[in-house]
């Protein structure tokens, strides 16, 4: 494997790879790896045949969805992201350099052997592709999970009003997001919430709820799921997101 030219100079890749497989931070759980133990928790007995999830990143929500589910589809948008997920479902590690402070950064190796995840990769596979616009194959899954997605969308609606489509009867959505809708990611005349309507105020959930009615209901009360990105040692985002969960039901 070559040396760590490449990721010196790849701040968000190193800064991704550290959030999905590195140290916790400020007390607060590993995400990708909470929002797949949610998923699997909502899923209460009902068939764990196949799960799509979307916007996967650098694969943990992935890996860790495999060891209960047959098989899983990993799509990202990120070719940079999907490259990685293949290295380590291959090699079973992955090395990269944390950005430390300026220029400095340290060396460091994560493996799914000490995850636990080590016999996952045989039941993955990571794909490049667009949520807005996904291949018509991807189709069949009792699991749709969405984790920090919608909100970096160039138009959510497209996902939002297709995706059962891709689910079977009586299967599940999970959409985590901390709902920071930002124009440079989403034209506003798109965003799904956050922006008064009528002359009240329309939270993404109203929107969310509005847009997947016809084809979902929404199981239970939402719940906030802390997450921390470290960016250098000095210098951490420390945000929440809201986890709700949504069955197929009969149109």
């Amino acid at each position: 494997m070559q040396q760590h030219a490449f990721y010196e100079d790849n701040t968000t890749l190193a800064q991704y790879l550290e959030f999905n497989y590195g140290e916790q931070w400020h007390g607060e759980p590993n995400f990708p790896k909470e929002l797949a133990d949610a998923a699997l928790d909502a899923m209460d007995g009902r068939p764990l045949g196949r799960a799509l999830d979307i916007g996967c990143a650098c694969g943990r929500s992935s890996f860790e969805l495999a060891k209960k589910f047959d098989h899983v589809d990993g799509i990202d948008f990120s070719a940079n992201f999907i490259r990685k997920c293949r290295e380590m479902a291959a090699d079973k590690q992955v090395r990269y350099a944390r950005p430390e402070e300026g220029e400095l950064v340290t060396y460091h190796e994560r493996t799914l052997a000490s995850l636990g995840l080590e016999q996952t990769p045989a039941r993955v596979a990571f794909h490049e592709g667009d949520a807005c616009a996904l291949d018509p194959s991807f189709v069949g899954y009792d699991l749709v999970l969405a984790g920090n997605l919608i909100d970096r969308l160039y138009r959510p609606a497209d996902f939002l009003t297709t995706v059962h489509e891709r689910i079977n009867e009586g299967g599940l959505l999970a959409i985590a997001s901390p709902y920071t809708w930002m124009e440079e990611y989403t034209p506003k005349a798109s965003w799904v919430g956050g922006f008064i309507k009528d002359g009240q105020e329309y939270t993404t959930l109203d929107g969310l709820k509005d847009m997947l009615a016809p084809h979902f209901r929404l199981l239970g009360e939402p719940r906030s799921l802390p997450f921390v990105i470290r960016e250098t040692r000095n210098k951490f985002q420390h945000s929440f997101s809201e986890f709700s969960v949504w069955q197929k039901v009969s149109a």
